[in-house]
């Protein structure tokens, strides 16, 4: 990767009732940033959060203006509205997101940085090892498993929200999930625009305040739903229309 002077670089976090963890989430993205970019910018998409993430967002744009954005959703519109929202504030050439709720560290992002070469349009982080409830380790597993077979995607954990993205790639491709799906969307496009990726590994923390939104029975229901009609739309449908599965 060329030097901080020379990189371009938005980050975003899709939050949901994040509120305890965001002050300390960006204190740590603010100091690692002036150190691996020239230019950036930091993005929080408040995804219709009922809690005090409202307010205490309105704080930290104070104290970190004029780099810290907020995009609010007045109603939740789901993960996938909330990245959706995030990929159309970035505006810098390098596009990086994380969770909002602090399960991974945006202090390991150099190490994305530093495998971002001219040929290369994907950094995926993998989980060292995942520090959740065995019940949350299994049904990931399983979820990894089914869409990596079902839509024969290389890299090895789907499920880590912790990308480097060149923007103009995602400028080319169409994203219309609005559930978790969306990575395995993101992904799956984003290997068929056979952009070189590389993977990292990073560190996976407990989650110290709040719960997940997708670990529950009705989310998990409507998710595994939302990946079988995902594999019709891209993997079926293309093969029958002949179409560009990255705009399906």
């Amino acid at each position: 990767m060329s030097q901080p002077g020379g990189v371009s670089l938005s980050v975003f976090f899709p939050a949901y009732n994040d509120a305890p963890a965001l002050p300390a989430l960006l204190e740590k993205t603010f100091a690692v940033l002036p150190r691996c970019a020239g230019d950036f910018e930091v993005i929080v998409i408040n995804d219709g959060s009922q809690d005090a993430t409202g307010e205490v967002l309105a704080e930290l744009r104070r104290k970190y203006a004029p780099h810290l954005r907020v995009v609010t959703h007045p109603e939740n519109r789901g993960y996938g509205g909330a990245l959706r929202s995030g990929f159309a504030a970035a505006t810098k050439e390098l596009v990086f997101y994380t969770d909002g709720d602090g399960q991974f560290d945006p202090g390991e992002l150099p190490r994305l940085l530093e495998r971002m070469t001219p040929e290369v349009g994907l950094v995926n982080g993998y989980k060292l090892q995942r520090h959740d409830p065995w019940h949350r380790v299994w049904i990931g597993k399983v979820y990894n498993s089914m869409a990596r077979l079902l839509f024969r995607i290389r890299i090895r954990d789907i499920d880590c929200d912790f990308r480097l993205i060149r923007r103009r790639l995602l400028e080319e491709i169409r994203l219309t999930s609005t559930s978790g799906t969306i990575c395995v969307e993101l992904v799956r496009k984003l290997e068929l625009s056979h952009c070189r990726v590389e993977e990292v590994g990073v560190h996976h923390y407990p989650r110290m305040h709040g719960r997940s939104q997708f670990f529950r029975v009705r989310s998990l229901a409507r998710t595994f739903w939302q990946l079988l009609r995902l594999y019709v739309r891209l993997v079926i449908l293309p093969r029958v229309n002949g179409q560009d599965a990255r705009l399906a």
